[in-house]
């Protein structure tokens, strides 16, 4: 591991990130990250945070046209309620902070805490469920579904809202839809490596793979012999499309789990596109790459968010953050 002790790993991380993106305040001993143009007067602020291993989310997507702030624990641990106390206290302008939270059980306990601290300062506060992940019910970390690649949806389409200077309520409004909206898979050809653990967290023998992963290197629902990507494509995208029957386009997201390359995540695109043209269905945009991770895992995850004429648009408009920009 590239690494100097597992002990402070995440705040070297955040000391590199300091270092290389000026337009971020990176606070590295409260573990807060907020955009240095915060907060913007009479906008609507947006709040997420989690565990760390699952760069660039949620640090990397701080900036104009996605969060304000963000908050990474521990890896794979949720940040505590200070931290998202003192985020929220650090972007408010007055027009309310949304808090955007997967649905593990330490971010959910530990946000909602926050959000009653928060109010109890005089900043209004909302709160978003990210729970998209179809693969389980229940999870080890959940009660419910799993948040996963929808996230990236949710923030930066609910940031747009916010950047068109939508009310809280409005903001809030348009991320739950764009969840209700999406649906993930996740597939594992290797298991994860944690700098603490420093051996991988289960045991995948070569030649087998694991379908229905978490992003906490959690095994999956079904272990069967290689597939070829084609194969994976034609298991993934099948399984989202049965739960999510979408009636219109859809945005796609190809996201790697942080060891398999590019080479091997577009040619999985490819296979993707397929399967949905097979299917009837429209990819309006598509998006490959890592960004919600699950540190050195290798395999990726497919996620579809069903969109109108509105959440295309909102999709389309301006962002600038670390790790995803365009239209600036």
């Amino acid at each position: 591991m590239l690494i100097n002790v597992p002990e402070t790993v995440v705040a070297d991380a955040l000391r590199g990130m300091a270092a290389v993106h000026p337009e971020l305040t990176v606070d590295v001993e409260s573990r807060v990250v907020v955009r240095r143009d915060a907060p913007v007067a009479g906008k609507v602020a947006l709040v997420s945070g989690g565990g760390s291993g699952h760069e660039p989310l949620h640090a990397g997507f701080v900036g104009p046209g996605m969060l304000s702030a963000a908050c990474p624990g521990e890896v794979f641990t949720s940040p505590v309620p200070d931290q998202m106390v003192r985020a929220a206290a650090a972007v408010d302008s007055g027009a309310g902070v949304l808090f955007v939270v997967k649905n593990y059980t330490g971010d959910v306990l530990n946000f909602e805490m926050a959000a009653e601290l928060a109010e109890d300062e005089g900043i209004q506060v909302a709160q978003v469920l990210v729970n998209d992940d179809v693969a389980v019910t229940d999870s080890l970390y959940t009660a419910g579904r799993r948040g996963t690649g929808a996230t990236l949806f949710v923030e930066k389409i609910a940031g747009a809202a916010a950047d068109e200077g939508a009310p809280l309520d409005r903001v809030a409004a348009v991320a739950r839809r764009v969840n209700e909206s999406s649906r993930s898979f996740g597939v594992a050809l290797g298991a994860v490596t944690t700098p603490a653990k420093g051996s991988p967290t289960f045991d995948l023998p070569p030649g087998e793979l694991e379908l229905g992963i978490g992003i906490h290197g959690e095994p999956g629902r079904e272990r069967r012999p290689m597939m070829t990507s084609g194969e994976i494509a034609d298991f993934a995208v099948d399984t989202v499309l049965e739960d999510l029957r979408p009636t219109g386009p859809v945005i796609a997201l190809v996201n790697g789990m942080g060891a398999t390359p590019l080479l091997e995540l577009y040619g999985f695109g490819a296979e993707a596109h397929r399967v949905l043209s097979e299917r009837g269905v429209v990819a309006a945009r598509t998006l490959v790459g890592n960004y919600v991770t699950s540190l050195d895992m290798a395999g990726c995850s497919v996620t579809l968010c069903q969109v109108d004429e509105e959440l295309l648009r909102l999709w389309d408009a301006p962002v600038e953050t670390p790790a995803l920009r365009w239209g600036r």
